[in-house]
């Protein structure tokens, strides 16, 4: 069975057709990074406007590198939300109309759900239940995961996401955009312990805060007027390891509360490299089992992910009709 997924909840526009859940026979994924750098940030106008430019192409050349025609195609799924309005409308609106020209189903898919399927693409045996852990530009949320489309929810960030605090703190740090893999980078090199930037204590345990860490780090730079190239590694990877401290921490205490044997990480941070080294490590002494994307493009926004869960959907009979509307919230 082949699903045509369209992925476009925030800047990247993205198709891609998976075969019967596990194998991706083509994920398309154009990005905006440039078009965004100038803000420091993602200006939706400018995202839907240039979504509405490359979708069609993007669609196109995922069915082309499949090697498939279009009518081979069983379903089509998209997502339908969250993310930014006028990018779900773009995405949604091209769906329902393939849907309807091609005769097929269309199958709205939930963007957060989307990040909990990527691993399984990569055909990692994972026994569920799990705490699923999204972190991204817009997410930092645990889940309780017993099957694909049944899980609870157990805490989410209160201001800043974790991609987000990345990319405000990259830009305090004149940086440039986006902030997680250039902080990722320079922390390399630097030392995580020469600043004990904050760590939020909030009464749920398995909520984030990140708006303290972001101010923290503004006044220490204030302070200190001008970071030189030297002092420069240290402060990023202080900043960083605040960061991820809350991550891991919280993700290993909800996998102990839940008994769960399992962690399973998705979103555009899980690619950072001190998440992935130091959740693996608590999870080693923990005796759990920790995924992340091995293709960090499964990491970002992708379409991949959103056709291998509209496969598993489309099973059980779960399909939308043309009505169908993008839910940003």
């Amino acid at each position: 069975m082949l699903i045509l997924g369209i992925e476009t909840s925030c800047d990247e526009t993205s198709a891609s057709v998976v075969e019967n859940g596990k194998i991706v026979l083509s994920n398309i994924i154009t990005s905006q990074d440039e078009i965004h750098a100038p803000f420091g940030g993602v200006v939706p106008e400018l995202a839907s406007r240039k979504q509405l430019e490359s979708i069609g192409w993007v669609t196109r050349e995922a069915i082309k590198r499949a090697k498939i025609n279009s009518s081979q195609i069983d379903a089509i799924a998209v997502t339908y939300g969250p993310g930014l309005a006028g990018s779900l409308l773009t995405g949604v609106e091209f769906a329902k109309s393939l849907s309807y020209g091609l005769s097929v189903p269309l199958i709205g898919i939930n963007h957060i759900e989307a990040h909990l399927y990527a691993n399984f693409l990569e055909g990692h045996k994972i026994k569920f239940p799990y705490i699923g852990l999204i972190i991204s530009g817009g997410h930092t949320s645990l889940f309780y995961v017993k099957d694909f489309l049944d899980y609870s929810f157990l805490g989410q960030t209160r201001d800043d996401a974790c991609g987000e605090a990345f990319d405000k703190g990259a830009q305090i740090l004149k940086l440039g955009y986006p902030g997680g893999p250039v902080i990722d980078r320079i922390s390399k090199t630097g030392n995580p312990s020469t600043i004990n930037f904050p760590r939020a204590k909030l009464e749920n345990p398995f909520d984030f805060s990140f708006s303290g860490l972001k101010t923290s780090l503004l006044r220490y730079v204030e302070k200190k007027g001008k970071i030189t190239k030297k002092e420069l590694p240290d402060i990023a990877a202080s900043f960083q390891e605040a960061i991820v401290d809350a991550l891991v921490k919280k993700t290993i205490l909800a996998a102990e509360y839940k008994k769960t044997e399992a962690i399973v990480v998705g979103g555009g941070v899980a690619a950072n490299s001190r998440v992935r080294i130091k959740m693996q490590n608590e999870a080693n002494r923990k005796d759990l089992k920790v995924y992340f994307p091995n293709q960090l493009k499964l990491c970002t926004d992708n379409a991949a992910m959103v056709a291998g869960l509209g496969y598993w959907m489309f099973r059980k009979d779960i399909v939308s009709s043309l009505s169908l509307d993008a839910k940003p919230n």
